[in-house]
């Protein structure tokens, strides 16, 4: 089996037990008035299970590639080796990284660290464009969570904002 199915496959298995969660066992906690609103908080991931489960079921079952014969562009998993791997590991460390440090570093800081190392192992070196842009995304993307949405977002470190 090709490596785009057995992504399709560990996608639908994920998919599925986040449907089984917003089709079964969200909406118990629903206190009485909320369960005669037409929309409910779990109506979104419904629709979001429901999409992601049809679209891998369609990646997984080969319909996307009809009747042609693979393309030398397509992603070989016996030649795995030759693709940038370390790249991608070492973004998804460094999510999994932010994701950390959101709270402690706060949202400015690990944003702005966040996006000038992952642009920097994609191999972007010229640092007096990079961040001055990552500086310029993650407050634009500050703003508008945070006076647009009106959410509450700690844009500094957690030492800053309420002394430890």
């Amino acid at each position: 089996m090709a490596l785009d199915r057995w992504i399709a496959l560990i996608i639908l298995m994920i998919c599925l037990a986040y449907g089984y969660t917003a089709f079964f066992t969200m909406d118990g906690a629903l206190p009485p008035f909320m369960k005669r609103n037409p929309i409910w908080p779990s109506t979104f991931p419904k629709l979001l299970s429901v999409m992601a489960i049809f679209t891998a079921l369609y990646v997984l079952l080969g319909l996307e590639k009809g009747a042609e014969e693979p393309k030398p562009m397509d992603i070989n998993y016996r030649r795995l080796t030759d693709y940038k791997l370390g790249q991608a590991l070492m973004l998804l460390g460094m999510m999994a990284a932010y994701a950390l440090l959101l709270r402690p570093a706060g949202f400015l800081p690990a944003t702005v660290a966040f996006l000038a190392a992952g642009a920097f192992v994609l191999g972007e070196r010229k640092l007096h464009i990079l961040l001055p842009i990552a500086a310029a995304a993650a407050g634009v993307v500050w703003y508008l969570v945070q006076e647009v949405l009106g959410i509450f977002l700690s844009p500094w470190p957690a030492i800053l904002t309420n002394g430890g």
